[in-house]
């Protein structure tokens, strides 16, 4: 019994993450078409979003509803439908017609006033399609304001389906103490040539997406690339080919020559170089959340470029959530197996720390900001039943297929097979150039990484924290692949001069050079704030600078993770090609 109950909750958490509308969009001749009001919030905080009726709106007489279904993706994001009470029925044109009136006491007046004088918006939803409009506007002088009184709504269809919705604002009344506002709608419907499945199109925007300089930044960053690799592979098969021959001539010197010489470079560290890393728990628990989160952002990607996400609300966030809980078996397997072949004994610790590491991230930032969402009474303070949507996801989803990851990652890898055996006692580690130290190369690594993406990171923040919708996935699949050869290849590079230079610790300093790429994102994440928006406000700020930090964290231990897997398979071809006495 005790089983069937938790597979029935697993299977009702997973149901929630993925459904959508019931709704099929089609309609026939006189159908209840449905007003949903959303959202109103200031124009520059864009995350800043409130109930639409949180302002003195009235509702129109209709109150019958049945047919909305909230998924996770929705709630997480701050979707607050609610029904307008507004009359539509499909290809049944309104005339000039009141719904509902405000009689303005002071504090509706001030309601009001705040809502104008800071550019209030809000957001609808007709049939899924998204429609905007302004609450109101301030005159010339400065000293009238004014709110929009009138609705009209002039909605395209094609067959059953509806196909474009466009809103005008009309009549717009001065606010006064006292008076009454009566609002008005109306409705024109239109045969239209767009196609279902094309009806979204016209919120893109090919002409920032798609400018030369994207196109541009690309070829750059594939030149980039280009390079990089044919500098690495010159650099190292030549450093490397000169390398064997002069260990390859120390083989034929006996043993008194060999005392007299003077032998330096990385074989010096063969005894040393697969000794496991410090704080291999945490360690391989990093590598593991690496692995998981890179799964995760390729499967995303794959999915919006075949299913375009962007169409439904919340699908990417449902969807991201749906991959990360599915495919927790990698975090398990390579983070176990790891941990197994540095010789750790303590695995469930580090299955659970492995486990948890990135949702705790997750969720404590996001506790956080929601204490400040609370305060502001705002939209995104995310309702207590999804908290506990999230938290039953991790520990009877996500905690149980990671833990079969890692049994499974101990029995098939977990076994250590180094080229060479690890001395019982550690090697000094001989002084050396300041630039070599690995607190240099790991703030120095990431600058390339960072110069492949930069561009991308400016659309990938404006579609965020500005009022586009990011659809060119095939462009971040390219710079995610991009990324992933600039970060190895350097990586490699900062890895041969630290071996070379004796020093074994190459673990750390790999994944944190690549790691540092993030660091170099948040920084930017600055730049892009104070320069390219206009946010302000406590919420706003907190919310931008508490997410942006988790997006560099998750881009950091990704980016590591690539750094030490190229960086990893370096290390042991190497010492598996020369001989070691």
């Amino acid at each position: 019994m005790a089983r069937k109950t938790f597979f029935s909750l697993i299977i009702v958490l997973l149901s929630h993450i993925v459904l959508c509308n019931e709704h099929d969009h089609t309609y026939k001749d006189g159908d209840e078409v449905v007003l949903w009001m959303n959202t109103v919030g200031p124009y520059h905080n864009r995350q800043e979003t409130y109930s639409y009726f949180s302002l003195p709106f009235c509702r129109g007489k209709k109150s019958s509803i049945s047919h909305y279904h909230e998924t996770l993706g929705e709630a997480l994001l701050g979707v607050e439908l609610e029904f307008s009470g507004i009359d539509i029925d499909f290809k049944g044109d309104f005339s000039h017609t009141e719904y509902c009136s405000v009689d303005l006491t002071e504090e509706k007046y001030q309601a009001f006033m705040y809502a104008v004088q800071n550019h209030y918006w809000y957001q609808m939803y007709v049939d899924d399609l998204p429609v905007w409009g302004i609450v109101g506007e301030v005159d010339d002088g400065g000293d009238g304001h004014y709110v929009w009184t009138h609705k009209k709504f002039d909605i395209g269809f094609n067959g059953g389906y509806i196909v474009d919705v466009n809103l005008t604002s009309e009549v717009k009344v001065k606010l006064k103490p006292g008076i009454k506002i009566p609002f008005t709608y109306e409705i024109k419907w239109h045969p239209s040539k767009v196609k279902f499945e094309d009806r979204f199109d016209k919120y893109l925007d090919p002409n920032f997406f798609q400018h030369r300089i994207h196109w541009f930044s690309i070829f750059n960053s594939f030149m980039m690339v280009i390079f990089l690799v044919g500098l690495v592979s010159m650099i190292l098969m030549r450093t490397l080919r000169k390398d064997y021959a002069r260990y390859s001539k120390e083989e034929d010197l006996d043993d008194m020559e060999k005392d007299l010489g003077d032998e330096y470079g990385w074989k010096q560290v063969h005894g040393d170089v697969f000794r496991p890393a410090s704080n291999a728990l945490f360690f391989s628990a990093f590598i593991g959340t690496g692995y998981h989160i890179a799964t995760v952002s390729l499967f995303v990607i794959l999915f919006a470029i075949i299913g375009e996400l962007y169409t439904e609300r919340g699908s990417l966030l449902s969807t991201a959530i749906f991959v990360y809980a599915a495919t927790a078996p990698v975090n398990g397997y390579f983070g176990g197996s790891l941990y197994a072949r540095m010789g750790g004994k303590l695995w469930i610790k580090q299955m659970v720390v492995s486990a948890f590491m990135m949702p705790a991230a997750v969720c404590g930032t996001a506790f956080f900001i929601n204490f400040i969402a609370i305060y502001y009474h705002a939209s995104r303070a995310i309702p207590f039943t999804t908290m506990v949507a999230v938290s039953c996801i991790c520990i009877f989803v996500i905690l149980p297929l990671t833990l079969v990851g890692t049994v499974l990652g101990r029995n098939l890898s977990g076994q250590p097979d180094y080229p060479c055996r690890i001395n019982a006692v550690p090697r000094p580690i001989p002084e050396k150039k300041w630039f070599m130290e690995p607190a240099v190369i790991t703030v120095l690594g990431g600058v390339l990484p960072f110069g492949s993406i930069f561009i991308e990171m400016y659309f990938i923040f404006t579609s965020f924290w500005a009022y586009k919708i990011y659809y060119v996935y095939g462009f971040m699949l390219l710079v995610f692949l991009i990324l992933l050869v600039v970060t190895v290849c350097v990586t490699i590079v900062c890895t041969y001069f630290l071996l070379n230079a004796e020093d074994y610790r190459w673990q750390w300093t790999s994944f944190m050079a690549a790691a540092s790429t993030a660091g170099y994102v948040y920084i930017y994440s600055f730049y892009y704030f104070f320069f390219k928006t206009k946010m302000y406000g406590l919420f706003q700020t907190s919310f931008y600078f508490g997410y942006m930090a988790l997006f560099s964290i998750a881009l950091g231990i990704m980016c590591g993770t690539f750094g030490y897997i190229g960086t990893s398979i370096f290390v042991r071809k190497i010492y598996s090609t020369v001989k070691i006495d």
